[in-house]
């Protein structure tokens, strides 16, 4: 390989994680919107008109009195003045607009590098992959957004939040792994096909517990049992099976939603602790290695600290951390099961 290709090998890795970065912060700010009941104060989708917001005092109005007619601000925000609407408007507007300047960061540098062939061929339909990926987010947002822009419904559902949530992370995931292709030599990685089944399992269980975690977000489930290491006093508390079958219980029930959540760390911590007992002979995993078990570890305990603060409300802090977290510990382990990738693929 020759020095341009070196540079502009390097010009690419840095552009794919600057974009992780921002895919990170883009979920932080939905877990925001989400938070302050700001995800259905824009009425509308608007790919491209909708980035300027309202620009003088008539627009201010009409957009409040479009959320006026829905049912979260007739029985929940029915006090709200012009400025309270501001204030959650700029938390969908950011959040909308983060996902602009994405679109932007990656398709402006992509052309760049076509044209200056700096990208290999190969790694062109990857890229469009990506973008079609990029789209498709920012549809199923929409999707979710008009679930709840009725009289009927106060929030959006909270399944279609997890569908968004976990579209996100997929992206990431994606971005990551074509990144880390870029960036870590096959010298970098350890010949561990039983580490790699393991990591695959974990990685696993920790989609499985996101989507619970994306459940307990859109259902408020933390008010629902605001103690540890008991739930409201039980091992296994009363009302889980209420809704008259398992899967709507696993689905609907916020108790029962929040009883899965925490066993799933449980579980998460079990797996972790066996992968970084195993994985303690292969200098190449080291970093991740004590990477993956202080992230679990942190994780719990931002758990917890959200759960205990929950008596009446779901603190933004600590439930944000815990989220940040929780994306932390989904790219180290997709780190660790890439450094137990064959080194001819």
């Amino acid at each position: 390989m020759d020095m341009q290709q070196t540079k502009g090998n390097r010009a690419i890795v840095i552009w794919l994680y600057t974009g992780v970065a921002m895919i990170i912060v883009q979920v932080l700010l939905g877990g925001i919107t989400r938070l302050t009941g700001s995800g259905l104060s824009i009425t509308e989708w608007k790919p491209i008109l909708g980035a300027l917001p309202p620009m003088n005092e008539a627009a201010w109005q009409e957009a409040f009195a479009k959320y006026q007619e829905i049912g979260q601000s007739k029985y929940i925000n029915s006090h709200f003045t012009l400025t309270d609407f501001k204030w959650i408007y700029f938390w969908e507007w950011l959040h909308r607009n983060w996902a602009r300047l994405i679109g932007i960061v990656f398709f402006v540098p992509f052309v760049f590098f076509i044209l200056k062939k700096i990208i290999d061929r190969s790694m062109i339909w990857p890229m469009v992959v990506l973008f079609v990926l990029g789209g498709l987010q920012g549809g199923i947002g929409w999707i979710m957004v008009k679930s709840g822009l009725n009289e009927e419904d106060l929030y959006v559902s909270h399944i279609r939040l997890a569908g968004h949530f976990i579209a996100a992370l997929g992206l990431l995931w994606y971005v990551l792994w074509f990144a880390l292709k870029l960036s870590v030599p096959p010298s970098g990685r350890a010949e561990a096909p039983g580490l790699r089944r393991l990591s695959g399992w974990i990685l696993g269980v920790l989609v499985l517990q996101l989507i619970y975690g994306a459940f307990m977000a859109g259902l408020h489930a933390a008010l629902s049992a605001p103690t540890w290491p008991s739930v409201n006093g039980f091992a296994v508390p009363p009302g889980m099976f209420a809704q008259g079958g398992f899967w709507a219980d696993a689905t609907h029930n916020p108790i029962t939603i929040h009883f899965i959540h925490r066993g799933l760390a449980y579980l998460l911590v079990i797996l972790i602790a066996v992968w970084y007992v195993k994985a303690y002979r292969f200098p190449q995993l080291q970093g991740a290695r004590a990477a993956a078990l202080f992230t679990v570890l942190l994780q719990v305990f931002l758990g917890v600290l959200t759960v205990l603060n929950s008596p009446v409300k779901i603190p933004l802090a600590f439930a944000l951390a815990h989220q940040f977290v929780g994306m932390g510990l989904l790219m180290v382990m997709v780190w660790a099961r890439f450094l137990t990738l064959p080194a001819h693929r």
